[in-house]
């Protein structure tokens, strides 16, 4: 089985991880979206793959601490945002589709 059928987000909608901006109410964003990571059994797996990824949080980590290298620093990634979908850019899913 894929990993992203274990991901914890798979039933949350995908907008929840990838606030518009970096302060204000996007911190609140930010700040759910990394609780749902928190408890996600692939989550490591997530950073992996979220590692090249421009924005988004990924394995629990926005795109400014992936850069840092913030992470577990397992490297990786592929394609554009998605989440766990794994969806090109302009193409994120609903949260009704699965990965």
């Amino acid at each position: 089985m894929d990993w992203r059928y274990r991901a914890a987000c798979r039933d949350v909608d995908p907008e929840l991880f990838f606030p518009i901006g970096s302060s204000g109410p996007a911190l609140i964003q930010i700040d759910e979206a990394k609780a749902v990571c928190a408890v996600c059994p692939v989550r490591s797996r997530c950073e992996t793959f979220g590692a090249g990824e421009y924005d988004g949080v990924w394995g629990g980590l926005t795109a400014a601490e992936r850069r840092l290298g913030s992470g577990t620093g397992l490297g990786g990634g592929t394609g554009r945002p998605g989440h766990a979908e794994g969806r090109p850019a302009g193409n994120r899913p609903s949260s009704s589709v699965a990965p």
